[in-house]
């Protein structure tokens, strides 16, 4: 590119021959497109929301009504929600950072059961000595079984458990973001939508609605 070609010659007068060049404000250095994140309308998210069921909808309603983003939301735990406050906690998000958000009214009956129905698994995995969940490795360290905790468990945990190959524990891991991925891209296709909207779009969508 243009930009690469004069930090290239940049280099070599100043580092290699030791010279400075001259007139440098004249340079004409080429822009960065600037790209504009894709919003929907709120009748486009309800076309797409109304295209989804189950967990799948819960999730794609917190990606816009919580302003989630994919990885923030299918890595919940159960402590990190907080239905008295309607407040979610996000751990160790954008740049390593905690965060609050909030859960709209709409969504604190679907959450209530959703905790619900994980809480019945979880005590049926729990019969069947299984039940873990992957921790911190230094908490794990300090209290063995913390994995089993109610907690700590997620708040949408995958159907499928696994034998964790060194500890022999039966697992479940969280729900897998692709699956969230499919599943929108899916919807969007179905309600007729134009835009090239993915799960990360409602987030946007979300920002741009609370202005």
């Amino acid at each position: 590119t243009q930009n690469q070609a004069l930090s290239a010659i940049l280099f070599l007068y100043r580092r290699v021959l030791g010279l400075e060049l001259e007139r440098l404000d004249d340079v004409v250095r080429a822009k960065h497109r600037v790209r504009l994140p894709v919003v929907l309308s709120r009748d486009e998210v309800r076309a797409i929301l109304n295209r989804l069921t189950g967990s799948t909808w819960l999730m794609a309603s917190l990606l816009y009504g919580s302003g989630l983003r994919l990885v923030e939301c299918v890595c919940l735990r159960v402590k990190d929600v907080d239905l008295e406050t309607k407040e979610i906690m996000v751990r160790a998000g954008k740049g390593d950072k905690d965060r609050r958000t909030l859960v709209p009214e709409s969504l604190v009956q679907p959450l209530r059961e959703q905790l619900s129905r994980v809480r019945q698994r979880h005590s049926k995995d729990l019969r069947l000595d299984a039940g873990w969940v992957e921790v911190p490795n230094a908490l794990a360290r300090k209290y063995p079984n913390v994995g089993r905790d109610w907690p700590w468990q997620w708040l949408f945990p995958a159907t499928r458990q696994y034998k964790h190959p060194s500890t022999g524990q039966l697992r479940r891991h969280h729900y897998h973001e692709t699956a969230l991925q499919r599943a929108v891209r899916q919807a969007v296709h179905r309600s007729g939508i134009s835009k090239p909207a993915s799960c990360h779009t409602f987030r946007h969508s979300f920002a741009t609605h609370l202005l």
